[in-house]
């Protein structure tokens, strides 16, 4: 795929649409027009972006953002993928991630450990390292036998260790990112050892994300325990002196909410002047939002955000093969609504399109979702 090489640009489809621009951003899209490959390279590392989320979401959004960003020769694999690179629009990459994970190999080293669960991070560590071989195939290998071993993946441990030996986990997730070359920052979005707590629609209360995951229930309201976990201050600064900051794609609750409630994120999320990206789900997830559309999946980040937090939402229109849509109405999952008149009476510019990148395991093309974002900034910072 050609750099930026959409069919068709973020501008044609507003303006064809006839959807008036906010103001602020009314300079920034009109007369959008594709870059060409000379106007990148002259705008050369010039965007800075902020992504928060969790799960696989991020670390997959991470993926192709990665690919916009300078890389070092001496790290590159082979020359033909330095010849690969895409032009790099991208002088600062960092990545906040959500420390709310109690499940699997994460959860046992934070009974254990007392420490903050390492899992999102890690992946999203191996998503931006510069090489995805050895040293990334070493982190993400999980043991499958062995008392004490089984389950936990090399990184965790590695992480659990760092953080032993520095008694700083954020610490720890630095000098990991260093070892592993990651082209951007990663920071866990709070250092505090927080817990998630969920009102349910039955009226009840649940303690944790696993058990949060599970309950049949409907969310009404998620909180964290202790509720004045401060931000990583490296985390707020990241994301106002952003030119873009994302949120998604993501679980609704544990992967994107969870992110927001941590002190002082939303209030920076309200104050950045950057461009603010809301990226859908493709589909509903059981017991987080289910039959919930694209317009009330902002409307739930709203509940928690205490205000209007996106400039943007990049939705996905093209339909779910039916092999996949038939796997995932097995699990209670369906294809989320793009009812993009409703987006914009939110005051959010909808940019509807086809996000998908359909396999086994239905994920977003983060190429194309990547190109998006980085024509969306360019041409606002050249207007």
């Amino acid at each position: 795929m050609a750099a930026f090489g959409l069919a068709v640009t973020v501008g044609w489809i507003l303006e064809s649409r006839g959807v008036p621009l906010a103001k602020s951003h009314r300079a920034a899209s009109a007369g959008f027009q594709q870059p060409a490959a000379t106007q990148i390279d002259k705008d050369t590392a010039c965007l800075r972006v902020a992504a928060l989320g969790g799960g696989t979401g991020l670390s997959t959004l991470l993926r192709g953002l990665k690919r916009h960003t300078r890389q070092s020769s001496a790290h590159a694999a082979t020359p033909a993928d330095v010849a690969s690179e895409l032009p790099s629009a991208i002088s600062d990459l960092a990545a906040i991630v959500t420390v709310t994970d109690d499940g699997g190999s994460s959860g046992r080293l934070r009974k254990d450990m007392n420490m903050l669960p390492p899992g999102d991070l890690r992946n999203c560590m191996v998503a931006l390292s510069e090489d995805e071989h050895l040293l990334s195939r070493l982190f993400q290998y999980r043991f499958e036998s062995g008392e004490g071993l089984e389950g936990h993946s090399f990184g965790n441990l590695f992480l659990a260790g760092l953080t032993a030996v520095t008694g700083d986990f954020a610490l720890a997730v630095k000098t990991s990112s260093q070892i592993l070359a990651t082209r951007g920052h990663l920071y866990p979005a709070t250092n505090s050892n927080v817990t998630l707590k969920a009102l349910m629609d039955d009226g009840s209360t649940v303690l944790g994300e696993t058990n949060i995951t599970a309950s049949k229930h409907r969310i009404v309201r998620l909180m964290l325990e202790p509720h004045h976990a401060p931000a990583l201050p490296e985390a707020l600064e990241a994301i106002l002196g952003a030119d873009i900051v994302t949120l998604g794609p993501g679980s609704l609750y544990t992967s994107l909410i969870t992110n927001l409630l941590v002190e002082g994120i939303a209030d920076a999320l309200l104050a950045t002047h950057g461009l603010r990206v809301f990226i859908c789900n493709l589909m509903t997830q059981a017991n987080e939002s289910v039959h919930l559309t694209a317009s009330q999946h902002i409307e739930r980040i709203y509940e928690h955000s205490g205000g209007a937090i996106f400039d943007y939402a990049l939705v996905n229109t093209r339909p779910v093969p039916l092999d996949a849509k038939e796997r995932y109405a097995a699990e209670g999952a369906e294809q989320i609504i793009a009812d993009i008149e409703q987006i914009e009476r939110l005051g959010v510019r909808c940019i509807p399109g086809d996000f998908l990148h359909s396999q086994e395991v239905l994920r977003h093309d983060y190429e194309r979702v990547s190109e998006v974002l980085l024509e969306l900034g360019l041409h606002r910072r050249r207007a």
